[in-house]
């Protein structure tokens, strides 16, 4: 391909998403004097790179080959004079519409600064949010479903009422984040710290919270469906009162946690490895005192030995 071509290419997706070269540089770690190059068509990224900046920029691979053309592309071009004497310039405007025709223009916030930015009520599904200073920012009532946020600042952020449904948030501060009332379904949190983020009159289903340390986190009038907390540390956390339903929570950190009052149907508490006498103290030290189970829940706890004072099965 014309490196001159793709450069031009590279220069337009990136201005399209409002980003500097060293923003992009810093998300693909490499030198802003390396992205320079490729957009002066002195040099060409690989094929991994090409590929890495069709997922930064939100577009598909054919983007970057020679025969697609930009807008800015199709302007520098002239049209040839037909038979007639007439240009086909009106004829292909009708026939060939702009690569990134009907698509939202502004589809990554990556690398960005927008601490304290309002996006309340905004819809703005399938973004990304990848290395950006988010500290503070409202995004209550937003649609954000099937965003991705990534080695991001949220802390403190609002996300009350927002939609973040399909959205991956792995690898953020979300200390201080408020999550109340915001629809959590199939969305996956991940090496994250969700030190004193609050979830609170919220349903959560098919949600993933693995491996995290939620030993801070406040849960508050929840129910859990189909939630996988594996090999989370909850140590000390209240959940008391709360409905949990098909939720998983092997070979988490346990140790302290009082689910008083609480609701359990179909609720795994195995180790993924032998039990341990360290795991088989942590289990005995929960407190379950007046709450409901299935009679498999309650078995299962039993059988390891848990003390169920008050459990009602049902």
């Amino acid at each position: 391909m014309d490196t001159k071509i793709l450069g031009d290419k590279i220069v337009y997706a990136r201005k399209e998403n409002r980003m500097s070269q060293a923003q992009l540089a810093n998300l693909l770690f490499i030198s802003p004097q390396a992205v320079g190059k490729w957009e002066r068509g002195e040099s060409v990224p690989d094929f991994i790179t090409i590929h890495r900046l069709a997922e930064i920029f939100n577009l598909d691979l054919n983007y970057f080959s020679e025969n697609l053309q930009t807008k800015t592309e199709e302007g520098s071009s002239k049209d040839p004079v037909s038979v007639t004497g007439e240009t086909e310039q009106k004829e292909e405007k009708k026939t060939e519409p702009s690569v990134l025709k009907n698509e939202p223009l502004l589809t990554s916030f990556s690398g960005s600064a927008l601490a304290e930015t309002d996006f309340a009520g905004v819809s703005a599904p399938k973004r990304k949010f990848w290395g950006s200073d988010l500290k503070g920012t409202d995004f209550s009532e937003a649609d954000l479903s099937g965003s991705s946020f990534k080695n991001s600042d949220i802390s403190d952020s609002n996300f009350e009422g927002a939609d973040l449904t399909d959205c991956t948030l792995s690898n953020n501060n979300l200390s201080g984040t408020n999550f109340k009332k915001a629809i959590l379904l199939g969305t996956e949190f991940s090496s994250s710290d969700l030190t004193h983020a609050r979830f609170t009159d919220i349903k959560l289903t098919d949600v993933k919270m693995v491996g995290g340390d939620l030993r801070k986190t406040v849960f508050e009038n929840c129910e859990f469906d189909g939630v996988d907390f594996s090999s989370s540390d909850m140590s000390g956390l209240c959940l008391d009162g709360q409905l949990f339903i098909n939720v998983k929570f092997d070979n988490a950190g346990l140790k302290g946690v009082s689910f008083k009052g609480a609701a359990l149907k179909n609720v795994s508490f195995r180790s993924t490895f032998t039990l341990t006498n360290r795991y088989y103290k942590a289990l005995k030290s929960i407190d379950f005192e007046g709450a409901m189970m299935d009679k498999l829940t309650y078995a299962a706890l039993k059988g390891a030995g848990v003390d169920l004072p008050n459990v009602t099965k049902v």
